[in-house]
């Protein structure tokens, strides 16, 4: 059977289209039914995860890669950080990242671009505030809405995602494309 692929229709007019991860033929099990993930599985891993690996190239062309607490909100990963640290300075000189989460066996990858959101609006900020504070309070981090009003929160916006629960069977990739 072959697999029909997906696109997906975010509330500002991005899209995300699935279709089999590219991968070399021996990848799959070809024994096995290929199947595609749906959209939802990477938001309910997104939103659910506590920690995340975000991965950005240093000015020397090496990798450099950091765990950080943040928020998938919108089908945007958000977090936060001092523009003066390793990661920060990274992405400003090469917006380019990658996100993982910790699990190598379901797992969900993304790569985009971030940047530093200037001024963000007040109701984004009390709905991060409230997620992070969801997620992080028993670790003692629950920021107010305005910590970000001098800088300092960041937001990666995928343009592709790799995820499987099955390594071999549904391998899933998403393109995404912004609107026209």
């Amino acid at each position: 059977m072959a697999v029909i692929p997906i696109t997906t229709t975010f509330s500002d007019g991005r899209t995300a289209t699935s279709g089999p991860a590219i991968v070399p033929s021996d990848y799959r099990q070809a024994d096995r039914e290929q199947s595609l993930l749906d959209w939802a599985h990477i938001d309910e891993r997104m939103t659910s995860a506590e920690n995340y690996w975000v991965s950005s190239t240093r000015p020397n062309s090496r990798p450099h890669v950091m765990p950080t607490w943040g928020v998938w909100h919108e089908a945007r990963f958000y977090f936060d950080g001092s523009p003066e640290t390793r990661r920060m300075r990274n992405i400003a000189a090469n917006p380019h990242i990658a996100v993982h989460l910790d699990d190598g066996v379901q797992a969900v990858i993304l790569e985009g671009t971030a940047a530093m959101v200037e001024r963000p609006a007040h109701s984004l900020t009390e709905q991060l505030a409230r997620e992070i504070t969801r997620k992080y309070a028993a670790h003692g981090y629950s920021p107010e809405p305005t910590l970000w009003d001098e800088g300092g929160l960041y937001c990666m916006q995928p343009t592709l995602a790799l995820a499987w629960t099955e390594f071999g069977v549904n391998m899933t990739r998403w393109v995404f494309r912004q609107p026209e």
